[in-house]
């Protein structure tokens, strides 16, 4: 089992949603930090029924107990989301907390359901970071096989991931509700996962899925409620050259990406693992901001004459290029150097594949990927 280095309370008082994709381990998390909890598992079928049907049951059971619970936790709450209009009514009248985890809000939105108007924290789990992987980590295995602790550890990574992909588009999809044909969205899918780690481009996707501009970014959308992708914006404050403003795609683990892409293996000097490596950097960025409770922005900057720079960091609290070579350039610092000459930027960091941490004379800091992600969590990136 993996530590999770998440700052959930150990005897919380405040209500929270725990939202993350299938299979991260919000369910383990909250088992392990929360023994005692009285346990609502919408996965079970009879549970399910039964709620769905009458969803007032849920606070006649809890009404009936001798003893109240200290914190309720209601498992995949997405697929009854009217339990939360009795969630809302045992908070305002018996004070009660409760932990409301699922992989998708869309549901929820969709139907109007109550999300009990700012009386619940609102939290995200993500894959494992560097911190909790620590004596499993190898940076190739990582990028094949991704960040899902199953995947992690798994005999034979390329069948979990294809199951797991599959399961996805079968139970978070199709069951669901979600779209009404499975195989234009599943052309889209593929498309966006070829795109990841760049600047998404509607039109040709939808040209090649036969599908209209429109309904590729519904399907983005779907993929952003469901948390498999999500969307970096461009960074456009204070534009002193043209800038672009077309987000950039990123899914949320790199080996749903290879499976989706149908790479079995990429190895070192490979475009791929160029990609994969910055997939990896923004995984690890995301989960920083969320478990840090720094909630800085996160955006990236790409000018229309070509200069980008991979990640800005808050309002040019850092920038970083990431570059999966163990021999930096000059050329690798290009962009690094172009933006420092419209913005002061705090830190500039080329992060990459050398053994060592170097700066150069202008003050690019030239870090090893485990250096650089050590630093972050440390704290000296951001404060």
């Amino acid at each position: 089992m993996f530590l999770r280095s998440f700052p959930l309370q150990k005897h919380p008082k405040q209500s929270f949603f725990l939202w993350g994709p299938r299979k991260v381990g919000k369910s383990t998390l909250l088992r392990t930090l929360y023994p005692h909890a009285h346990w609502v598992d919408l996965l079970e079928t009879d549970t399910w029924a039964r709620l769905i049907k009458e969803p007032w049951l849920l606070r006649r059971d809890i009404e009936g107990m001798a003893k109240k619970p200290e914190l309720v936790i209601i498992d995949e709450v997405q697929r009854v989301p009217q339990l939360l209009d009795e969630v809302h009514l045992m908070i305002e009248r018996m004070g009660m907390a409760f932990a409301l985890s699922g992989s998708s809000a869309r549901k929820v939105r969709r139907g109007k359901a109550n999300l009990l108007g700012g009386r619940a924290l609102r939290y995200e789990l993500y894959g494992l970071t560097i911190r909790e992987i620590a004596g499993a980590y190898d940076l190739t295995h990582i990028l094949n096989t991704g960040s899902i602790p199953e995947h992690v550890m798994a005999e034979r990574p390329e069948a979990t991931l294809d199951s797991y992909v599959n399961n996805y588009l079968r139970e978070e999809i199709l069951e669901e509700g979600l779209v009404r044909s499975l195989q234009p969205f599943s052309k889209a899918l593929v498309a966006c996962a070829l795109s990841d780690a760049s600047p998404i481009s509607y039109t040709p996707i939808a040209r090649d899925c036969g599908v209209s501009s429109q309904t590729v970014r519904d399907y983005v959308q779907i993929m952003e409620d469901t948390l498999i992708a999500s969307l970096v914006p461009a960074y456009t404050r204070r534009p002193k050259r043209r800038v672009r403003h077309t987000p950039k795609i990123f899914f949320f683990d790199v080996g749903v990406v290879n499976a989706l892409a149908k790479r079995r293996r990429i190895e070192p000097e490979s475009q791929a693992y160029g990609q994969a490596l910055e997939n990896w950097i923004h995984h690890e960025l995301r989960a920083h901001r969320m478990y840090s409770g720094l909630f800085h922005d996160l955006t990236y900057y790409r000018t229309t004459g070509g200069v980008e720079v991979d990640f800005i960091l808050g309002d040019m609290d850092a920038a970083i290029e990431v570059k999966a070579t163990d021999h930096a350039r000059d050329h690798h610092l290009k962009s690094l150097r172009m933006i420092a000459e419209d913005y002061t930027v705090k830190q500039r960091i080329l992060v990459c594949l050398e053994s060592h941490a170097m700066e150069t004379d202008d003050g690019i800091r030239i870090l090893p990927v485990e250096e650089f992600l050590r630093e972050l969590w440390e704290g000296k990136i951001l404060q």
